[in-house]
């Protein structure tokens, strides 16, 4: 039988079409019965066994076919379909809990068409469809579904929700977690209530549970989701007491009244907005990004708003889930087999997905590291298509023990550049070939070396290896460093490739004539070029030492170098040594300024008294490149020493890196995340969480406007 993964990529790549789709035929017989062997297989790995061997999109995508079949094709329709059930069974090691009312799943969309087309069946469905439904709209957390039975308030049981019907009985594991209430707050709850939530890791308790895992010697996790639900289901509860996770309700399940009558399901409240305030007072965590909405169109608005503010976040979500509010629509709607008619999940871009490598060859950057990265075969994950992913280095390649050919799930979220999370060993075909070592750079055929301690091979040529150079001289342009506009790759690669510059001294001798030469460059374009290396003679200081690209010299080093020594002439008199002797005295100083560390100050070090370096500082300050220096005792006015301000939503007027440099020149520490040690919050549009943490925690809270008004006017 051919592979699980090869069996999903032939059915993906091929899908049922036209008469085959909508027709009972041997094919679409065959097709089904297929689906349902491979989503029922892959239920188990995910639900039961906690260890997933493809991406959620690819399951989704499986799903979407066996539900495509099913309508066209009610005549497939079989009692061991996956649609008509949810999730998979409990595992044997724990007692079996029967839900009062089943945890169903929720059907998904994937785009606005498919959300607007949910609003309208809904409306087609009601008899009472003349005003605009409203929804609740949430987080999809992406942990494991929990539901926690109390009795007079006190917890009873909990579960998870297993295969819809049955799950398992993980009481005493629950009770270790911190988030749940042992006993519900205040007095206003009915004799027996159910209340439903996912139990997650947010992204520092997955870090710190994987460096204690590290530390032992275990096998670290390998995202938050396994960890949670790894978590859970541990059968000594003291294991699960040493784990940082947290329960977040997301609503009330089966209601039973102290006297009862004859539908025990009863409301507590009208909506379900109204609901999870109630369990807020209960004392449950309630999601801050919770929020009612009026119709589809802020639903959706909703959702594009979260899709980009989903990096912010301190927590993994896949998507969000959207409700209609009322619940006397709610019991209108009704259900079908496995999920609501009210709710739908609209389902983020996938992070991740499945795909095979290709080749693995090795990239030289500024600093001559040579990066493996791997060819994949062409995939579409996180909004784009993806054909590359980076290996970091000889070590990684190791830990994961990643082939060529090999099937390999990588992840990408927002911006972030994608890479390989997991090596699927169990489907290594024999043709997998282990990489190889290069012992020669691939750009100039120079000697290559490996540091003792180091996983990085690097070239030993410098900026004679054309890569380096182009790369140093890309830094040097970027926005960040000397900012010169219109200096693209291509450009900079014909530079280099014409032999017409060899430092980024050279940029600054560069002649109309010579640059109106290049492929795609007219006059026009090459007087604007001109224009900005003229423009970015005036720079600061900071930004001139982060332009020469000393290793491991970021803009915070820099800035830190900056602060401390004032001027140039003052950094090079302390650091410039004429004989090794002088050399402790240096980097004892480089050591005693904040955020500089014994190998930081080494290359900082190494790259001044290189001559060549020297040189290249000679020549870029007589072509003009100069700043403001600043004497000890001419300190700028630091208005926010002390203070923490942090930044949020969208700005119209600066981007965030100025404001940030704005800030940090004034004394502030600019963090990424409101703590009651935060001073002041700058909110643009469509703050969020940050902004409600903010006002919950009294912190201050200023727009663009206000913040520009105070200290740039």
């Amino acid at each position: 039988m051919a592979s699980p993964i090869s069996s999903i990529a032939q059915i993906l790549a091929n899908p049922l079409l036209g008469n085959d789709a909508c027709k009972l035929t041997l094919e679409s017989q065959e097709r089904y019965l297929l689906l349902i062997k491979l989503i029922n297989a892959h239920n188990h790995r995910y639900h039961v066994l906690d260890n997933p061997i493809i991406p959620d999109s690819d399951y989704d995508k499986l799903f979407r076919q066996l539900l495509d079949l099913e309508d066209n094709v009610p005549e497939l329709l079989s009692i061991e379909s996956p649609s008509q059930r949810v999730g998979g069974s409990a595992l044997v090691q724990f007692s079996s809990v029967t839900h009062k009312l089943a945890m169903l799943s929720l059907d998904n969309a994937f785009n606005d068409t498919e959300l607007f087309a949910f609003d309208s069946r809904l409306n087609d469905r009601l008899t009472q469809s003349n005003t605009a439904l409203a929804y609740c709209c949430e987080p999809k957390l992406d942990g494991l579904a929990v539901s926690i039975t109390y009795i007079d308030g006190f917890l009873d049981t909990a579960a998870t929700r297993g295969d819809g019907s049955q799950g398992e009985n993980i009481t005493a594991n629950v009770k270790t977690i911190n988030s749940v209430p042992l006993k519900l707050q205040g007095e206003n709850f009915p004799h027996r209530v159910e209340v439903r939530g996912e139990v997650y890791l947010s992204h520092n308790g997955f870090k710190k549970m994987n460096d204690v895992a590290l530390k032992n010697g275990d096998k670290a996790f390998v995202n938050p989701r396994n960890a949670a639900a790894g978590s859970l289901r541990q059968l000594d509860p003291k294991m699960t007491a040493a784990r940082p996770l947290i329960f977040s309700a997301y609503g009330i399940g089966y209601i039973e009244q102290q006297h009862p009558n004859n539908d025990q399901n009863v409301y507590l409240t009208e909506t379900h907005s109204q609901s999870m305030r109630q369990l807020a007072d209960w004392g449950f965590v309630i999601n801050a990004e919770i929020k009612s909405v009026l119709n589809i169109n802020e639903a959706i608005a909703y959702c594009h708003d979260l899709t980009h503010r989903r990096s912010e976040l301190t927590y993994d979500i896949d998507g969000v889930v959207i409700k209609v509010d009322k619940y006397s629509l709610q019991q209108e709607l009704g259900f079908v087999s496995r999920a609501p008619r009210w709710a739908i999940a609209y389902k983020f871009p996938a992070e991740e997905a499945s795909t095979t490598i290709h080749a693995i060859e090795w990239q030289v950057g500024r600093t001559g590291a040579l990066t493996p990265v791997a060819k994949l075969a062409p995939v579409f994950v996180g909004g784009v298509t993806v054909s590359n992913a980076t290996l970091h280095n000889v070590d990684e390649i190791t830990r994961l023990d990643v082939r060529v050919d090999d099937t390999v799930i990588i992840q990408r979220a927002g911006d972030v550049i994608p890479k390989i999370i997991n090596v699927v060993h169990a489907l290594r075909p024999l043709t997998s070939t282990l990489p190889e070592l290069p012992n020669a750079c691939p750009e100039c055929g120079s000697k290559v070396a490996r540091v003792t301690g180091e996983a990085v091979i690097r070239c030993t040529a410098g900026n004679n290896c054309s890569a380096q150079l182009k790369e140093s001289i890309k830094h040097f342009v970027s926005r960040k460093a000397l900012d010169v506009d219109g200096f693209g790759d291509k450009i900079i690669d014909q530079l280099v490739d014409h032999k017409l510059i060899f430092s980024a001294a050279d940029l600054y001798v560069l002649s109309k004539q010579q640059l109106a030469g290049l492929d795609r460059l007219a006059e026009k374009s090459a007087e604007n070029l001109l224009s900005a290396l003229e423009a970015s003679k005036k720079t600061t200081l900071a930004r001139f030492i982060y332009s020469l690209g000393t290793r491991e010299v970021g803009q915070a080093t820099a800035k830190s170098l900056a602060q401390n020594f004032r001027s140039l002439n003052a950094l090079l008199d302390t650091v410039v040594k004429i004989s090794l002797d002088d050399k402790p005295s240096a980097i004892e100083v480089l050591t005693n300024i904040n955020d500089i560390g014994p190998i930081v100050a080494e290359n900082i070090y190494s790259f001044y008294n290189n001559p060549q370096n020297r040189e290249l500082i000679n020549r870029l300050q007589t072509a003009g490149i100069s700043w403001e220096n600043h004497s000890a005792d001419e300190q700028k006015t630091q208005t926010l020493s002390g203070q923490t301000w942090v930044l949020t939503g969208t700005l119209s007027t600066m981007n965030r890196d100025q404001v940030k440099e704005i800030l940090e020149s004034l004394g502030a520490k600019v963090a990424g995340s409101v703590s009651k040690n935060t001073d002041c919050l700058i909110a643009g549009a469509a703050a969020g969480a940050k902004r409600a943490k903010a006002e919950s925690l009294g912190i201050k809270i200023v727009d663009e406007t206000a913040f520009i008004e105070r200290f740039i006017e």
